[in-house]
């Protein structure tokens, strides 16, 4: 990897409370032992975790992604949360193998995984699994129309015979969210996007081509 550059700090602004709001989706196993150890890490930087994930891709990868609590993260904002994380993940030794590192965003299609998020992305669908059955069956596809104190109300685009056009799932029992990807999901990201990096005075150069790897 190329040698990180330092990266601006993360403006106060309306929403930078958000930086302590808890996700209401965890990982388990190995993945919530590696979230334990660098989520202190990254919220000390300002930022939110996201995700971690563990795969075979490239050998054995750990994916961290994470976030402004704006939902921006640049290209230096993924090499400094790198070059914070690295040290402590090689004292804590949580992973008993060789990995791949690799930071990034969520991206458009992106993990739902705090309250906010559900609220932020109001509008748009998403692809759902609970942890246990509700009405017979664990996964679930909607568009998200409001977010209630404890439950989420979606909207069945495509509702079969004698199925309900509306459904709600409480948010303690998502397993798992993520937006579906599409046009319309397209066109809103962006436009957020180039909002909040005009906002923060990022330019082209800043932008998160969507991860920072580290071998």
């Amino acid at each position: 990897m190329s040698e990180p550059r330092q990266s601006g700090p993360i403006q106060s602004g309306p929403g930078q409370s958000a930086a302590d709001e808890p996700r209401i989706i965890a990982e388990t196993g190995q993945e919530a032992r590696v979230a334990q150890i660098i989520e202190p890490v990254i919220a000390d930087l300002g930022y939110r975790l996201v995700r971690v994930k563990l795969s075979s891709m490239n050998g054995f990868t750990l994916q961290i992604m994470a976030e402004r609590p704006d939902g921006t993260m640049s290209v230096n904002d993924c090499e400094a949360v790198s070059r914070a994380v690295s040290p402590v993940l090689d004292i804590e030794d949580p992973i008993d193998k060789a990995y791949h590192l690799e930071i990034s965003s969520p991206g458009i299609d992106r993990p739902l995984v705090r309250r906010s998020d559900f609220e932020r992305w109001s509008g748009h669908v998403a692809k759902l699994e609970t942890r246990a059955l509700i009405g017979g069956r664990k996964r679930f596809k909607g568009r998200i129309l409001a977010v209630g104190p404890e439950t989420v109300r979606f909207k069945r685009d495509e509702a079969i015979k004698d199925e309900p056009e509306e459904f709600e799932l409480p948010l303690g029992e998502i397993a798992e969210a993520r937006l579906v990807l599409g046009d319309e999901l397209i066109r809103a990201a962006l436009r957020r996007d180039k909002a909040l990096r005009e906002a923060n005075g990022l330019g082209d150069d800043d932008m998160d081509d969507d991860k920072a790897d580290e071998a």
